[in-house]
């Protein structure tokens, strides 16, 4: 098929020889028994030129595509074999980029000293296409797009507060009795002062599920949230990795865990196929296997 389509493209079999570096003889020797094993006249020959036959021109166009993708091929069973290098952009949430995605970046940098990452901490959704990230870090639920996703865990909505807090100023039973407490809202984890909650079905007065709050304290960060809940100001609503230090030392306290939501999935998510750059590639499964692991993720 090689030797065929290039006498093709050269337009004579003495060119095609020279390109393929064999001789015209050898060249013949191939076409004629593409010929023969086809059953069909590919090729007119003249003493001048070389043109198709009806059925060449269409086995031609079939060969042209077969050889680009066996070129493919061989090109990405190269590239899974080399070494990472090249530029990586990465995006995911501030707080879930510092304590998840950062540790992964420094070990695979150390790893790989090739590669060049610029990291994306932001607070917002990204757009992996117009914006030119290889991989993303989606915490909730995903719109249907043509970007893959793999699912690593899932985090939930939790209330907490310090246990100093909560000692002088009692522990809340239902959600309706958070009206009594100091609240502290964070505008990153959600932009509105209704807080929603899933009804447990066992508590008899459980049935506001949308409480209006009014905080005493607005942040726009989710560490000063979270620092403000510690220093125990009051009642602060946040995602569950993002206490999980605090609440593992003490310093916060989850409290109406039977009125939570459903919880969010988190995905790694990419453009790349499973024939992509092995720099993309063999983040996304050190990234994977990372989170996967992570017990803030993926309780036992």
């Amino acid at each position: 098929m090689r030797v065929f389509a290039s006498v093709a493209e050269e337009g004579g079999f003495a060119s095609a020889s020279r390109k393929l570096d064999i001789s015209p003889a050898a060249v013949t020797r191939a076409v004629v028994a593409l010929e023969e094993q086809l059953g069909a006249r590919l090729l007119q020959r003249t003493t001048r030129n070389v043109r198709f036959t009806d059925a060449g021109r269409q086995y031609y166009e079939h060969v042209r595509a077969i050889l680009v993708s066996i070129a493919e091929a061989n090109e990405a069973v190269a590239e899974s074999n080399a070494t990472p290098r090249g530029t990586l952009s990465i995006t995911a949430p501030v707080m879930f980029g510092r304590m998840f995605v950062m540790p992964c970046i420094i070990d695979y940098m150390q790893r790989y000293p090739q590669v060049k990452i610029i990291a994306h901490l932001v607070d917002r959704v990204t757009n992996l296409v117009d914006e030119g990230m290889d991989v993303a870090i989606r915490i909730g639920h995903l719109p249907d797009s043509g970007l893959r996703a793999i699912k690593v865990g899932e985090v939930r909505r939790v209330l907490c507060a310090s246990p100093a807090y909560l000692e002088k100023s009692g522990t809340p039973k239902l959600p309706a009795d958070l009206s009594k407490h100091s609240i502290i809202s964070s505008s990153a984890v959600s932009p509105h002062t209704e807080w929603h909650f899933q009804s447990n079905g066992e508590q008899s007065n459980a049935e506001a599920l949308l409480l209006r709050m009014d905080p005493r304290l607005t942040v726009t960060s989710n560490d000063a949230a979270l620092a403000a809940a510690a220093g125990g100001l009051g009642i602060a609503r946040l995602l569950s990795y993002q206490v999980w230090n605090e609440v593992e030392n003490k310093a916060l306290r989850l409290i109406l865990e039977t009125f939570e939501e459903a919880p969010w999935p988190v995905h790694v998510v990419h453009r790349e196929d499973k024939l992509g750059s092995s720099k993309v590639r063999s983040f996304i499964d050190e990234m994977v296997e990372n989170l996967r692991s992570h017990p803030t993720l993926n309780p036992k």
